[in-house]
């Protein structure tokens, strides 16, 4: 349960649709059900000021809005004092897909982005990319063991429900020094996913998350490593390669980020 006064968040909405489809499979030609995940805006605001508009999908939408803010540099330090959704009692469900974080004001004035942002483009089309990465100062994190790294894929990779179910969403988890999970999320964007881990992670207080690691299902981009960065993990741990301004990143920010983290094997970016 969020430990934020202020934070009560309806039940998760349907994530999947239920759909006919027709499956060929060779000589074999039948219809048959399948299930589709769920993708919807989401309008994320602070104290009111529309900061982003995002694809997601639905649930966990608090721990969505409130990791995007961390991630994204705009709560300025200050502490959450509530999250709700932008709607009374008989609201409609479309009022639903509008979150507001609540710092009573002491929050700096948000800059928005320039237009929505897709589920899979993170910090596309944000004011201030650079802004955020000249805010962050290096962590000072101790480095995890490689070969509990080498066998996370084993241990927390196959946790995704939805992806099971649909094949279509991407998997962030934040992990300790044994290597076991803390959170996970699933969502339509991988950016949203791992926003959802740190948002739970900043309402529980678990934030900076120095002795944490960040394990995605995709790929390790700019983005997700300036999201790593802003959370304070000691790691982040990719399925797929990293990109070489990650690698950049990951070093100037001093965590270890890793790729093709597969079975028992991966390949370590940042060692010295």
């Amino acid at each position: 349960m969020h430990s934020v006064p202020g934070t009560v968040e309806v039940a998760a909405r349907g994530r999947t649709e239920r759909v006919l489809t027709r499956r060929i499979d060779g000589d074999q030609n039948r219809r048959t059900p399948d299930d589709l995940i769920v993708e919807e805006p989401m309008s994320i605001r602070l104290d009111g000021t529309l900061v982003a508009t995002t694809m997601r999908t639905p649930g966990d939408d608090f721990d969505l809005a409130v990791g995007f803010c961390v991630t994204e540099g705009v709560l300025g330090g200050v502490p959450v004092r509530g999250v709700r959704y932008c709607a009374e009692e008989s609201a409609t469900e479309s009022e639903f897909n509008d979150v507001t974080v609540e710092t009573g004001g002491l929050a700096p004035e948000p800059t928005p982005r320039m237009g929505p942002a897709s589920s899979s483009c993170g910090l596309c089309g944000s004011l201030a990319i650079e802004e955020l990465a000249e805010r962050l100062e290096p962590l000072q994190v101790e480095p995890f063991d490689l070969d509990l790294l080498a066998g996370l894929a084993d241990r927390i990779g196959g946790d995704q429900p939805l992806f099971g179910a649909t094949g279509a969403v991407h998997s962030a988890v934040a992990f300790d020094r044994s290597g076991e999970p803390v959170v996970a999320r699933e969502d339509i964007g991988r950016h949203n996913a791992v926003d959802k881990v740190v948002g739970h992670l900043h309402l529980n207080g678990l934030l900076p998350a120095t002795d944490l690691g960040l394990w995605v299902s995709g790929r390790a981009s700019f983005e997700l490593a300036q999201k790593a960065w802003a959370a304070g993990f000691a790691a982040l741990i990719a399925v797929s390669a990293p990109s070489a301004l990650a690698v950049e990143m990951a070093r100037t920010a001093g965590f270890q980020l890793a790729g093709f983290a597969r079975g028992r094997r991966l390949n370590l970016y940042t060692e010295d």
